[in-house]
């Protein structure tokens, strides 16, 4: 039978544990347990919902991708979002604030949206929308008026691959949760990384297991790429190098004096007196005069 995947019962916990905040609110404030499905009902036939017990010939979830027919299992691999509102940071967010903001990360391609290969949304509450991966679709039912739908290529739930990252990424830029994952600007970085060392792939294996151990990339993926907390490290550790780099290039470490005395220490007393302007000569004279009696 069609079962629930752990990486996403993953999310659908996060999702809850953070929008389910108080039970007595109304039922399109909080998201209730009720609203965050991820297996279809029983006579639910076709579609990421259902797993291999339950697709039908010719499923576009299992034949328009070979991430979907080499990740074909029991496990479902969609999760539905219900309606929700919250306040936080002077703001009101809710599903539809939600979905465009799942949507725009897609669209971005960044690192930790790479295995959604749809969604299908309402961005106002009255037209249905559906951002493809594939291109293939456009449009949904009026049922994602009020839920959105969120599906993951299968080989993803295969893998039991962590999709918690978008969501947590989500829930902290809304001032939900603390800021204790990585940034835009990291992800940007995470990217130029990924492209930098994705040059080497095909070129020679060294290359190719470099990129995705660096990456926490996983090998029977070689198209996905997941955030790895080495690269964290690693970036703060280049950022610090180049404060320090740069308040370095403004230092003068020029020892005038210990050049000048180097310099003098390697001529003849008559090439110094020669040197020696004619204006200043008897100033230089007088001084050493002086000395000499010191």
């Amino acid at each position: 039978m069609t079962i629930a995947p752990a990486n996403l019962l993953a999310v659908r916990r996060l999702l809850l544990n953070t929008l389910n905040v108080d039970p007595g609110r109304t039922r399109d404030e909080d998201l209730e347990p009720a609203e965050v499905g991820i297996v279809g009902d029983p006579a639910h036939r076709g579609g990421y919902h259902c797993g291999s017990d339950r697709v039908v010939a010719g499923d576009y979830s299992v034949v328009e991708s070979p991430r979907d027919s080499a990740g074909l299992t029991l496990y479902a691999s969609a999760l539905d979002v219900g309606q929700f509102r919250v306040q936080s940071g002077g703001r009101t967010h809710n599903l539809q604030t939600f979905s465009t903001w799942c949507v725009a990360q897609c669209v971005a391609n960044t690192p930790d949206s790479r295995d959604i290969r749809e969604i299908i949304y309402s961005p106002d509450g009255r037209v249905v929308r559906r951002w493809d991966r594939l291109g293939k679709r456009a449009t949904g039912d009026s049922s994602h008026l009020w839920h959105t739908h969120l599906s993951f290529f299968r080989d993803s739930t295969k893998a039991n691959r962590d999709q918690t990252p978008l969501f947590r990424r989500y829930l902290t830029t809304i001032g939900l949760l603390e800021d204790n994952d990585m940034t835009p600007e990291e992800h940007a970085w995470l990217d130029a990384v990924h492209k930098a060392l994705t040059a080497l792939d095909g070129r020679n294996s060294i290359g190719q297991i470099y990129t995705r151990m660096a990456l926490g990339e996983d090998h029977t993926n070689p198209s996905y790429v997941s955030p790895h907390p080495t690269l964290r490290s690693l970036a703060a550790q280049l950022t610090a190098l180049q404060s320090a780099l740069a308040t370095l290039s403004t230092k003068d470490f020029t020892d005038e004096p210990a050049i000048i005395q180097g310099v003098l220490a390697g001529l003849k007393p008559e090439s110094i007196a020669a040197a020696i302007p004619p204006t200043m000569a008897k100033q230089v004279a007088d001084e050493l005069a002086r000395r000499l009696v010191a």
